[in-house]
């Protein structure tokens, strides 16, 4: 029997979850058309963030809060293979994305001028589920987005103010 080596497998895992993501996604569009496919793929990445998160949350103790949440998060987007840098205050995390392996594979099928469109609806779900998972709240960091052509994202998480 072959025996993978850590890396191996999360090359596996990651390039297949990429895969069934994009696929299922242009099988719905090839069906039911672009903005259909979008829909579905946003109510999809409003569910997605709250399995993450939790899994996650648990892996670290099931804690809540911004010190959580940002653990929690770094380590999704490791795994999914952002590139990043966190910068954190008492009340807020600023997390800035200089790689989106998302934005790359639009690129690599040809398909950048969906991007915007595409990142607008679906991070906006995906990362605000995440915040709420962990008693927090979500913003985009500034305008810049690697989606409308920007050599970055920018993304902040904050402690609700009870």
């Amino acid at each position: 029997m072959l025996t993978l080596t850590p890396a191996q497998i999360t090359q596996y895992l990651r390039q297949s979850y990429a895969a069934a993501d994009g696929l299922w996604f242009m099988k719905v569009e090839d069906a039911c058309g672009f903005d259909a496919a979008l829909d579905i793929d946003e109510k999809v990445w409003q569910v997605m963030p709250k399995i993450q998160a939790r899994a996650m949350k648990s892996f670290c103790g099931g804690s809540t809060g911004l010190e959580a949440l940002v653990q929690c998060f770094e380590a999704k987007l490791q795994l999914d293979g952002f590139e990043f840098s966190t910068t954190k205050t008492t009340d807020s995390a600023d997390i800035t994305l200089s790689k989106c392996p998302w934005y790359d594979k639009l690129v690599k099928s040809n398909r950048e001028h969906l991007a915007e469109k595409i990142g607008s609806r679906i991070c906006l779900a995906e990362y605000s589920g995440w915040a709420a998972e962990f008693g927090c709240k979500f913003s985009f960091a500034g305008e810049g987005r690697i989606c409308r052509g920007c050599r970055k994202c920018g993304v902040r998480f904050e402690e609700l103010k009870s």
